[in-house]
Order: structure tokens, then C-alpha cells, then sequence
């Protein structure tokens, strides 16, 4: 693979530059100049590690990992800086780690750091329909970020742990969200979802936000695929409603895919309208979700070629070199709803928020759909 030199050599410079106290690929904390937290962001970064360690089975992401949770884990099994009384789902995230390292290394206080995080879901406040509230300081709000931040850690536990009893809850959830939050004329989902009908944000009637934004469309099909393989063949059932679910989000977001750089806009449905974007972090979710979905027999084999083209799009056109250093670019660095900032969810938002560098938001993805090519070539 043309890539594998370069992106090897990228992520060996972002661990080699990083401590959990400040990763380089954090770019929220770095700006605020705060101290590290247990947070999504390092999440997903580890997870990828963990996943490139499994295929190449280089140490030296593995050593890193653990150390880097390590290092917020106690031995009674709480973790430093993360309370599971905020019920902020993004908190969660960071747990799938867990299950991982456990396996690796035995440590006891990684098992016991799986009760703390699920002691969260079992209180975690619920909207009328059932769904977990995207946080606290959101009542009733349901965010597609959400279900890839929750729902793969919950049904994890609840097949690990728990024979399974709450697999069903999760399942529903995901039900609510194609229910209340898809839209029918073009089978994408719209950001967030307030089911009080009070949040500014919000159409008055049906909760939702106004627009559909790439990488929280890209968290669900994350959320879809990844909640998918935990899944045992004896819920055939289940499984069969997640496939139908993630192939029709799919097929739905390919008629916007970029032709020349497989990529995707910001803003998926307007990628003509100034200043619209090719967008890094929600473009590498979704080829990691696409390569990885026809890996597992959940997309037929002619749809790699659209997985594909977005990752060799991004590493054509977003991975570069300035002085001595490899940069990956175009990366939204967050967006959200509500808030002091008044964040209203229309295109102009998702315009203004920052654009960056490096941050684990899109580097993470990009070693994931990385890990889906080297499988793809090594038959595995």
C-alpha cells in the first residue's frame, strides 16, 4: 500500500509527541490549556492504536495504550477525572478501551473500571422514548454522536456481564433514533433531536435540527457497524435490523460522495453551496465504516470501492508535510448544539467553526479505515 510508510510513520510521531497529560492529537484541551481529562477524544485515538497493534502487532502501540489509561485508572476502578454522575455519554467512549486491554493484560482494576462506566448507563436520564439524553446539561436531547459513544460499551457489557439482559434496550434505541431523526426524502439523519421541543435549536414540532452534519452522520454509522460485530450469531434477529439500518444510511450518503476525492461536504446535502467543505474526520469515519461493513458481510463487496476511494482521497489531498513534520488537515474541530455559545445547528454554524490540524477527531478515524486496508491486503 503507497500510504503505509507515511501514515506509519504520522502516528509514530503523535505517540512519540504525546503523555496523557497533554496527547499532541488533543487539540481541544491543547487550545484551552488545561490540564488532560478522561475525555472521547483520547478515546478514540487509543482504540485505534489498540486496532493497529492487533493487525501488525507492533508493541509499541500496545505499550502506549496501556500506559495511557493506566495512568487514569485506579485500582479500586475509578477514574481520575471522570464522574459517572455528569451522565455526559461522550465520558463513555474511552471505556471500550477497556475491554481490550483487559483481555491483554489481566489488569484487575480495567474490569472493575468497566462497573464504574456502566454504573453511569444504569442512571443515565431517559427521554420519553426510552433513549439515554446525550448529557446531563441537555435534557432530552438525543445526538447521533451519542450512539457511538454509548451504545458499543453497553452492548459489550450487557453480552459480557450481564447474559445479554439489556441488549434489547440498546437495540431500541438505535429504533428511536431511525424513527424520530431520519429523514425519509433522503434517508440521512439530522444532528440532534429534542424531545421536549423546547431547545431553541429545535423545529417546534418535530424536535429536530436543521441540518445534516458529516461526522455525526459518520458516529452512527460507526455507532450502526461496531454495535453489529459484538453482536452473536443467536441474535440473528437484531442483527438483521442494524444491517437494514447502516445499508440504507450508506446508500444514502453515496450519491453525495465527492467524484474526484471521495470525500464528503461538511454539510453533506449542499456541497455546492460556498464555503462548503471537504470535510477529513467524517469523510475517514466513513471509509473506515464502509471497508469495515463489507469485511463483515453487512455491505455486499462492490461497496468498498467508495470506502476506498474516500481514504485515498483523504491521504491524496489532507495528509501532508511541513517542515519535517506529517499534518493531516480539514478537520472540523467540534460542533454542537446549544450552549452559551448559541450554537444553533444552521449551515452558517457548522461553517464557522474551526477548521485544524491533527486532531484525533480525524486521525483516529483514518487509522482506523488504515487498519481496514491492511486487513483487506493480509485476507484477515
Amino acid at each position: 500500500m503507497g500510504n503505509a510508510r507515511i501514515l506509519n510513520t504520522y502516528i509514530h510521531q503523535l505517540i512519540e509527541t504525546s503523555t496523557p497529560e497533554a496527547p499532541a492529537w488533543n487539540i481541544e484541551k491543547l487550545r484551552a490549556g488545561k490540564p488532560n481529562t478522561w475525555n472521547y477524544i483520547d478515546g478514540c485515538m487509543i482504540k485505534a492504536l489498540l486496532d493497529l497493534h492487533g493487525i501488525t502487532g507492533d508493541d509499541a502501540y500496545l505499550d502506549f495504550a496501556d500506559r495511557f489509561i493506566d495512568h487514569f485508572v485506579r485500582e479500586d476502578g475509578s477514574i481520575a477525572s471522570y464522574d459517572p454522575k455528569a451522565y455526559n455519554l461522550d465520558n463513555v467512549n474511552a471505556g471500550k478501551t477497556l475491554y481490550q486491554l483487559y483481555a491483554i493484560t489481566e489488569k484487575p482494576k480495567y474490569r472493575k473500571a468497566m462497573d464504574t462506566i456502566y454504573s453511569q448507563l444504569e442512571g443515565q436520564p431517559r427521554t420519553v422514548e426510552g433513549s439515554f439524553w446525550h448529557k446531563l446539561i441537555y435534557p432530552n436531547q438525543v445526538w447521533l454522536d451519542g450512539l457511538y459513544m454509548a451504545q458499543p460499551f453497553y452492548m459489550q457489557y450487557e453480552l459480557s456481564f450481564r447474559d445479554g439482559r439489556g441488549c434489547p434496550d440498546s437495540l431500541h434505541q438505535f429504533e428511536v433514533v431511525r424513527e424520530r431523526m431520519r429523514d425519509d426524502r433522503n434517508g440521512l439523519y439530522f444532528h440532534a433531536y429534542d424531545a421536549s421541543r423546547e431547545s431553541f435549536w429545535c423545529d417546534p414540532v418535530t424536535g429536530l435540527s436543521s441540518c445534516f452534519w458529516l461526522r455525526a452522520e459518520g458516529w452512527f454509522a460507526m455507532a450502526l457497524v461496531d454495535t453489529w460485530e459484538l453482536m452473536p450469531a443467536s441474535m440473528s434477529g437484531e442483527r438483521d435490523i442494524l444491517r437494514r439500518m447502516f445499508r440504507e444510511l450508506i446508500d444514502a450518503m453515496l450519491p453525495y460522495q465527492d467524484g474526484e476525492t471521495g470525500m464528503w461536504s461538511q454539510v453533506i446535502n449542499l456541497p455546492n453551496i460556498a464555503p462548503n467543505y471537504a470535510e477529513t474526520s467524517g469523510s475517514a469515519i466513513f471509509a473506515y465504516a464502509i471497508m469495515k461493513g463489507v469485511r463483515l458481510g453487512v455491505l455486499p463487496e462492490s461497496y468498498f470501492e467508495a470506502g476506498r476511494r474516500a481514504f485515498q482521497g483523504i491521504c491524496d489531498t489532507k495528509l501532508g508535510e511541513e517542515d519535517g513534520w506529517l499534518t493531516l488537515d480539514g478537520i472540523c474541530l467540534v460542533a454542537g448544539l446549544g450552549n452559551a455559545d448559541h450554537r444553533e445547528g444552521t449551515f452558517e454554524y457548522y461553517m464557522r467553526e474551526p477548521v485544524v490540524r491533527n486532531d484525533a477527531k480525524g486521525v483516529a478515524p483514518l487509522v482506523l479505515a488504515y487498519v481496514e486496508m491492511l486487513r483487506r491486503e493480509r485476507g484477515v
